[in-house]
């Protein structure tokens, strides 16, 4: 049975090891595999826990393992004027992928956002993400792109917006 609740800092070291495996499976032949192997489950769930403490993190549960999670909260660059929140992370473990999660992970940061009052959200995803496929089947439109580097590896992210958060909660439902 799959469950969809709110993280706890007691969630961090799983949700830890599915940021971490999921960058491994996902981002494998993207991201050079130098920084992939250096990613630390130690390390990523301390972030965690801050990132739970200060934020709006959720978490998929399957027989009360974490399988996925995603996090949100106001956008980041403030250089998008039209776009005041934003999906910051949702990554799902391999095997639990293609099922219907990342819709039910992306809901409950609408609705924060919107009872938060954002009015608008964005996303960015590394372009040779099979992910961009998801988000323009939720209504993602082109916002910008942009260059970043991992280990001296210049990637290029996408950002995919929803000028009106209201249609997302429509495609989320």
């Amino acid at each position: 049975m799959m469950n969809i609740r709110k993280a706890t800092q007691g969630d961090a070291a799983g949700i830890a090891k599915v940021h971490i495996d999921s960058w491994r499976t996902t981002y494998k032949n993207i991201v050079p595999d130098d920084y992939l192997d250096s990613l630390n489950y130690e390390e990523r769930k301390k972030r965690w826990k801050q990132i739970v403490y200060e934020g709006i993190v959720y978490v998929a549960e399957h027989d009360g393992k974490i399988v996925g999670f995603s996090s949100g909260g106001k956008e980041r660059e403030g250089k998008y004027n039209h776009y005041d929140g934003e999906l910051y992370a949702i990554y799902i473990l391999k095997e639990y992928q293609g099922k219907g999660i990342g819709k039910k992970l992306v809901k409950p940061i609408v609705d924060e956002l919107t009872k938060a009052g954002f009015r608008s959200m964005l996303v960015w995803v590394l372009k040779d993400n099979d992910a961009t496929y998801f988000y323009e089947n939720l209504g993602g439109e082109y916002v910008d792109s942009a260059v970043i580097t991992i280990c001296s590896a210049a990637l290029k992210e996408i950002a995919y917006g929803w000028p009106d958060i209201n249609a997302l909660r429509q495609n989320v439902i």
